[in-house]
């Protein structure tokens, strides 16, 4: 073989790799919006789905049945408060209830935080209908602010007959650092 097919060869070879390289990221980069599109579909990993606007005309409170919503919170590298007002409460499919958290700053430096729900079990997540939710946006914390997030929702009457008990589970994140670095960008325009 000469040298300059064995370059020939090397610089194909180069070639092919480089494109799967960039393949690869793509596919990898395209992998979470993919998720979150399947998540919503079918409700896997307990996402909910968005701010219900209004209840659906003609929605009757089946009175024949109850459900159990237990309410929890983890804190992801947050201090301070963040619990339910109640831990849970039984409601009839079709129901409007509303509750509220409670959050707490107890620093001296203003902190911006985001809640993200999930629902158990998973076949529960397409009938838990938020209409208001602390959860929908950032909520900025004042130093030293104690707050009540409040949670409208209610129960889609389509619920299935097996599912009488459901967990909504909020864990509560820091992204104070983050939109920081938004605004600076903003600022920086």
């Amino acid at each position: 073989m000469s040298d300059k097919s064995v370059q020939n060869g090397t610089k194909k070879l180069a070639v092919k790799l480089g494109f799967a390289v960039v393949g690869m990221f793509a596919f990898g980069f395209a992998l979470v919006p993919l998720y979150d599109v399947i998540c919503d579909i079918t409700g896997l990993n307990g996402k909910t789905g968005e701010r219900v606007e209004a209840v659906q005309a003609g929605m009757l409170v089946d009175e024949q049945r109850e459900v159990t919503i237990q309410f929890t919170t983890r804190q992801n590298d947050v201090d301070g408060v963040f619990k339910a007002e109640v831990p849970q409460m039984t409601l009839k499919p079709g129901e409007m209830k509303l509750t509220s958290y409670r959050v707490s700053n107890p620093s001296d430096e203003v902190r911006v935080v985001q809640a993200i729900p999930s629902v158990a079990p998973n076949a529960a997540a397409l009938h838990l209908n938020k209409v208001e939710c602390f959860c929908f946006q950032e909520q900025i914390l004042e130093p030293g602010q104690t707050v009540d997030m409040p949670l409208r929702f209610f129960i889609d009457p389509k619920i299935p007959e097996q599912i009488s008990k459901l967990t909504l589970s909020y864990t509560l994140y820091d992204i104070t650092e983050k939109h920081q670095q938004a605004a600076n960008k903003i600022a920086s325009r």
